[in-house]
This record gives C-alpha cells, sequence and structure tokens, in this order.
C-alpha cells in the first residue's frame, strides 16, 4: 500500500474516535448542567424558608421582650405606689407617736417633781387656794375676760400645777360615761371665749355642754396671750381626774373641777 493511503486510513480513524468522544460527552454535560439548573431554585427557596424563619423568631423574640418590658413598668408603678402608702402611714404613726410622747413627758415631769418635793406645796398656789371672792359667784363678761384670765396667768407652771395625783386624788362630780364620750374626749373640741364664764372660789369657770368647769392650776405662760379665744380645748379624764387640754399645746393637761350648777 502506499503511504498516502495510510495515512489517510489514520487520519480517519482519530477523526472517527473524536467524534464518538464529544458525541458521548454532550449529553453528560447537558445533564449536570441541567441538573445544576434543576437544583438552584430548590436551594433558593430553602434559603427563603431560613430567611422566614429567622424573622419569625427575631419577631416572637421582639414581643417577648415587649412583654417583659411591660411587665417590669406595672411591677415598677405597683412597688411605687406601695412606697407611697407606706411612707403615709409612718407619717401618721410618726405624728401620733409624738402627741404621745408629748403627754408622757409632761407626766414624768410631773413625777419627777412629786418625788423631789413630796411635802412642800407651791406658794403661789397656797396663796390661791386660800384667796376667797368677796362673793360666792361672779359672772364675767366677754369683754372682761382678757383682764381675768391675765390675771390667773403663771409664772413657772412647772412649779405652780399640781397633778390630781399631787392633789390626793379627784372627789368632784363625775360625768356618766354615755354623756361623756358623746360629747368630751380629744374629738370634740371648742373656744372658751363664747361659752359663759364665772369666778368661783376664786378660780375662773366656763360654762360647756351643760357642765360648769372651774380651772384650778393657773394656764402656762408659754401660751399665747388670747388662747382662750383662738385656741381649740378639750376636756378628758386621764390619771384619775379630769384635765383642759390646748391642742395648740400638746402634753400641758391643767386640772379642772367639774360642776352641775
Amino acid at each position: 500500500m502506499k503511504k498516502s493511503s495510510i495515512s489517510t486510513i489514520i487520519v480517519a480513524v482519530i477523526a472517527g474516535f473524536l467524534f464518538l468522544f464529544v458525541w458521548t460527552s454532550v449529553p453528560t454535560y447537558a445533564q449536570e448542567e441541567k441538573h445544576e439548573q434543576d437544583a438552584r431554585p430548590e436551594k433558593q427557596e430553602q434559603q427563603q424558608d431560613k430567611g422566614r424563619q429567622e424573622q419569625q423568631e427575631q419577631s416572637k423574640d421582639q414581643q417577648q421582650e415587649k412583654v417583659q418590658q411591660e411587665h417590669q413598668q406595672q411591677t415598677k408603678e405597683q412597688q411605687q405606689e406601695k412606697g407611697q402608702q407606706e411612707h403615709q402611714q409612718q407619717a401618721d404613726q410618726q405624728e401620733k407617736q409624738q402627741q404621745t410622747q408629748g403627754l408622757q413627758k409632761e407626766q414624768q415631769k410631773a413625777q419627777v417633781q412629786q418625788k423631789k418635793q413630796p411635802q412642800q406645796q407651791p406658794k403661789a398656789l397656797k396663796k390661791r387656794q386660800t384667796k376667797q371672792p368677796s362673793k360666792p359667784v361672779q359672772h364675767v363678761a366677754q369683754a372682761e375676760q382678757k383682764g381675768v384670765w391675765q390675771q390667773h396667768r403663771a409664772q413657772n407652771w412647772q412649779t405652780e400645777h399640781q397633778t390630781w395625783q399631787q392633789r390626793g386624788g379627784y372627789n368632784g362630780y363625775r360625768i356618766p360615761k354615755d354623756r361623756y364620750h358623746g360629747h368630751f374626749g380629744r374629738n370634740h373640741f371648742f373656744r372658751i371665749y363664747s361659752l359663759p364664764m364665772q369666778i368661783y372660789g376664786g378660780f375662773p369657770r366656763f360654762q360647756y355642754n351643760g357642765y360648769w368647769f372651774c380651772m384650778l392650776d393657773p394656764w402656762p405662760e408659754s401660751w399665747s396671750e388670747g388662747w382662750y379665744e383662738n385656741d381649740d380645748v378639750y376636756v378628758i379624764y386621764s390619771n384619775d381626774g379630769y384635765y383642759l387640754y390646748n391642742r395648740s399645746h400638746p402634753g400641758v393637761g391643767i386640772a379642772i373641777s367639774v360642776y352641775v350648777n
């Protein structure tokens, strides 16, 4: 054979192999490309689902956080309201304690004074008790009250007054319990200036709710001159006797005796 024929045959064989290789490779490549195209939408859907789940979780977390904030705010407001109520209760209790302490201090002072001078009676008080009026009863007009009260003002109330215990106990008229609780005590206060007034046995007395109340002690020098006109007073039975108290000066009780006429 000629060399040219052999070369032609070899070229034809090589061309056939190349064609066969290309023909078998094209479908495989097409299939792989198609598989990749089919897989892309599935991946996108998975990513979208994942994104939606993350958004839902974030929304859920935000709602829970909002609920917690509202709960914390409500709890804070309740605590503030409770704190205000407790503060008001403490203020009321302190006010009551101060009033009670004022009364206790005066009683303690009187007891100490009694222990120091058990047999000694104040000279000013002796003079007042032995003084006798020109008439058993002397009526006092409102215009004359100021002069009468000035005459019965103490120079040193701590040494001039006496409790009923120091006086040996109360032996005068006693107001019935039902009438006492209905018209007397801390919650039934009044002012003396508008009431009928007399001088009885050398001591001033006034009429209130059907009874005469005679003041056996002078009124403290620390009170204002117009206390009988401007200050609220009340009658109370305490420590085995009747006393007159001034709401503007808590803790100071003036010994008084009760009369029905």
